[in-house]
Protein backbone atom coordinates (compact mmCIF):
# COMPACT_ATOMS: atom_id res chain seq x y z
CA UNK A 1 0.00 0.00 0.00
CA UNK A 2 1.12 3.47 -0.83
CA UNK A 3 1.48 6.06 2.22
CA UNK A 4 0.61 9.24 2.81
CA UNK A 5 4.03 12.05 3.52
CA UNK A 6 2.95 14.07 6.80
CA UNK A 7 1.72 17.15 4.82
CA UNK A 8 -0.89 15.04 2.74
CA UNK A 9 -1.62 13.15 5.79
CA UNK A 10 -2.68 16.51 7.68
CA UNK A 11 -4.45 17.95 4.49
CA UNK A 12 -6.54 14.95 4.44
CA UNK A 13 -7.24 14.65 7.81
CA UNK A 14 -8.74 18.68 7.70
CA UNK A 15 -10.72 18.35 4.75
CA UNK A 16 -14.10 16.28 4.91
CA UNK A 17 -15.32 15.60 1.67
CA UNK A 18 -13.78 13.90 -1.90
CA UNK A 19 -15.12 12.65 -5.16
CA UNK A 20 -15.00 9.06 -5.52
CA UNK A 21 -15.01 7.85 -9.09
CA UNK A 22 -16.03 3.96 -9.86
CA UNK A 23 -16.12 2.05 -13.03
CA UNK A 24 -20.09 0.41 -13.46
CA UNK A 25 -19.90 -3.16 -15.57
CA UNK A 26 -20.79 -1.83 -18.87
CA UNK A 27 -17.41 0.48 -18.73
CA UNK A 28 -19.43 3.34 -17.72
CA UNK A 29 -17.38 6.46 -14.77
CA UNK A 30 -19.30 7.56 -12.16
CA UNK A 31 -18.19 10.18 -9.35
CA UNK A 32 -20.04 10.73 -6.41
CA UNK A 33 -18.98 13.47 -3.57
CA UNK A 34 -18.40 11.08 -0.25
CA UNK A 35 -17.17 11.74 3.02
CA UNK A 36 -14.33 9.52 4.09
CA UNK A 37 -12.12 8.79 7.39
CA UNK A 38 -8.46 7.95 6.78
CA UNK A 39 -7.17 5.24 8.87
CA UNK A 40 -3.66 5.02 10.98
CA UNK A 41 -2.54 2.06 8.53
CA UNK A 42 -3.45 4.53 5.67
CA UNK A 43 -6.62 2.79 4.18
CA UNK A 44 -9.64 5.54 3.55
CA UNK A 45 -13.03 4.24 4.79
CA UNK A 46 -16.28 5.79 3.28
CA UNK A 47 -19.56 5.27 4.48
CA UNK A 48 -22.75 6.48 3.84
CA UNK A 49 -26.77 6.62 4.99
CA UNK A 50 -27.51 3.02 2.64
CA UNK A 51 -24.58 2.14 1.20
CA UNK A 52 -25.46 -1.13 0.22
CA UNK A 53 -28.06 0.01 -1.84
CA UNK A 54 -25.68 2.73 -3.90
CA UNK A 55 -24.24 2.00 -7.49
CA UNK A 56 -20.88 3.05 -6.26
CA UNK A 57 -21.03 -0.39 -4.17
CA UNK A 58 -22.52 -2.39 -6.81
CA UNK A 59 -19.86 -1.14 -9.08
CA UNK A 60 -16.92 -2.00 -6.75
CA UNK A 61 -18.37 -5.39 -6.41
CA UNK A 62 -17.55 -6.12 -10.44
CA UNK A 63 -14.73 -3.56 -10.44
CA UNK A 64 -12.43 -2.99 -7.37
CA UNK A 65 -10.30 0.13 -9.37
CA UNK A 66 -11.12 3.30 -8.00
CA UNK A 67 -10.08 7.13 -7.79
CA UNK A 68 -10.32 9.52 -5.01
CA UNK A 69 -9.97 12.92 -5.38
CA UNK A 70 -9.60 15.73 -2.42
CA UNK A 71 -8.49 18.70 -3.26
CA UNK A 72 -9.40 22.78 -2.20
CA UNK A 73 -9.22 26.34 -3.69
CA UNK A 74 -6.15 28.09 -1.47
CA UNK A 75 -6.44 31.20 -3.29
CA UNK A 76 -8.05 33.18 -5.95
CA UNK A 77 -5.54 36.34 -6.60
CA UNK A 78 -2.81 34.51 -7.02
CA UNK A 79 -4.33 31.37 -8.61
CA UNK A 80 -3.60 28.12 -6.16
CA UNK A 81 -5.24 25.11 -5.43
CA UNK A 82 -4.03 22.08 -3.67
CA UNK A 83 -4.96 18.70 -3.56
CA UNK A 84 -4.41 14.59 -3.52
CA UNK A 85 -5.71 12.01 -6.14
CA UNK A 86 -5.53 8.79 -4.40
CA UNK A 87 -5.70 5.39 -6.89
CA UNK A 88 -6.45 2.18 -5.09
CA UNK A 89 -8.25 -1.03 -4.97
CA UNK A 90 -11.71 -1.06 -2.82
CA UNK A 91 -13.10 -3.46 -1.07
CA UNK A 92 -16.65 -4.17 0.63
CA UNK A 93 -16.86 -4.20 4.36
CA UNK A 94 -19.62 -5.11 6.55
CA UNK A 95 -20.28 -4.85 9.58
CA UNK A 96 -19.39 -2.55 13.14
CA UNK A 97 -17.38 0.45 12.44
CA UNK A 98 -16.13 3.87 14.36
CA UNK A 99 -17.99 6.06 11.55
CA UNK A 100 -20.90 6.75 13.07
CA UNK A 101 -23.83 4.94 14.37
CA UNK A 102 -26.44 6.78 11.98
CA UNK A 103 -24.71 5.50 9.01
CA UNK A 104 -25.18 1.62 7.70
CA UNK A 105 -22.81 -1.37 8.19
CA UNK A 106 -21.61 -0.69 4.65
CA UNK A 107 -18.12 0.29 4.09
CA UNK A 108 -16.33 0.97 0.86
CA UNK A 109 -12.19 0.66 2.31
CA UNK A 110 -9.49 2.14 -0.21
CA UNK A 111 -6.22 0.53 0.12
CA UNK A 112 -3.92 3.26 -1.89
CA UNK A 113 -1.38 2.14 -4.88
CA UNK A 114 -0.91 5.23 -6.33
CA UNK A 115 -1.03 8.64 -4.91
CA UNK A 116 -0.60 12.15 -6.62
CA UNK A 117 -0.65 15.41 -4.86
CA UNK A 118 -0.04 19.19 -5.65
CA UNK A 119 0.77 22.17 -3.52
CA UNK A 120 0.81 20.48 -0.14
CA UNK A 121 4.18 20.42 0.30
CA UNK A 122 5.70 23.51 1.27
CA UNK A 123 3.13 25.44 -1.14
CA UNK A 124 5.15 23.64 -4.08
CA UNK A 125 3.23 24.13 -7.56
CA UNK A 126 4.28 21.24 -9.18
CA UNK A 127 2.51 17.70 -8.42
CA UNK A 128 4.73 14.50 -6.69
CA UNK A 129 3.34 10.98 -7.54
CA UNK A 130 4.15 7.91 -5.57
CA UNK A 131 3.27 4.48 -6.94
CA UNK A 132 3.60 1.21 -3.89
CA UNK A 133 6.35 -1.23 -5.64
CA UNK A 134 4.96 -4.09 -7.83
CA UNK A 135 6.42 -6.13 -5.20
CA UNK A 136 4.24 -5.07 -2.18
CA UNK A 137 1.08 -5.99 -4.48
Amino acid sequence: MATFSAGERAYLDGQKLGRLATVDGKGQPQANPVGFVVREDGAIDIGGYAMGTTKKWRNIAGNPLVSLIVDDIVSHQPWMVRGIEIRGEAEQVTGAHDLGAHLSPEVIRIRPRRIISWGIEGGESGMRGRTVSEDAL
